[in-house]
């Protein structure tokens, strides 16, 4: 079983879905976790009920990852309270922008590259000087399915998730040599707050934990081996 305490880690969008789990899940395995959102009440609720049955311990800090200072705070409060970092999980994102691109408002495509593009280029840039202090770790970062097919009305999202990969896998080359392990989880249709809606119930969909269990997995491998790109779908998609 895997055991990650005096693991230290980050989870950026962590207050609900996908970020939630994972960070759930880190600290079920002994991780003390940061997790981030831009609402402060939901952020401190979410991790009072995370910790309330974790083994770890879970604080919860307001940022948005669009705004270089509140990444830069959320790193510095990682390390301070929890005494550096070993992980970090690059999950915050948004959907939009969909539609024709002579229909998308240059504020909605800002809002979806910001968010999901140069949001994790500004919390990697502020945790890898703290991971290589402690001598290697993880970064993982959370994609779609939609950084490898395009699809129509996709411009912004999809470019926002190609960008990730390829920015993920330079970034895997880039840290290697320091034993920091980089990689990319892709998800398909996941049950989750995807563009500001509820999730469904649709049982074909994969849920937040089958994403929370493969960032275990990652977590799990020798440091021999680097799944640096994971494609994640539901193995029985909706028909019609």
């Amino acid at each position: 079983m895997l055991n990650l305490e005096a693991k230290a880690a980050i989870v950026t969008g962590g207050s609900k879905g996908i970020g939630r789990a994972v960070a759930a899940a880190l600290a079920g395995a002994g991780a003390d976790v940061v997790i981030c959102a831009r609402s402060e009440p939901e952020t401190a609720r979410a991790a009072a009920e995370i910790g309330d049955v974790a083994a770890g311990r879970v604080l919860g800090v307001a940022a948005d990852v669009r705004n270089r200072d509140d990444v830069r705070h959320l790193v510095e409060t990682a390390v301070r309270e929890l005494g550096g970092l070993d992980i970090l999980i690059a999950n915050a994102g948004v959907g939009g922008g969909f539609g024709p691109i002579d229909e998308i408002d240059p504020e909605d495509w800002h809002r979806v590259i910001d968010t999901n593009l140069t949001g994790v280029y500004y919390c990697c840039r502020e945790a890898v000087p703290e991971l290589k202090k402690r001598g290697g770790g993880w970064i993982i970062t959370v994609g779609s399915l939609a950084g490898r097919y395009a699809f129509a009305g996709g411009t912004a999202y999809n470019a926002s998730k190609f960008g990730l990969l390829g920015f993920s896998e330079a970034l895997m080359l880039d840290l290697r040599d320091h034993d920091i392990r980089v990689s990319c989880i892709m998800p398909g249709s996941v049950d989750t707050y995807f563009n500001d809606k509820e999730p469904s119930g649709e049982s074909w969909k994969l849920t937040p934990a089958d994403v929370a269990r493969t960032v275990l997995q990652l977590c799990e491998h020798d440091r021999r081996s680097l799944p640096s790109r994971i494609e994640l779908r539901p193995s029985r998609p909706r028909r019609g």
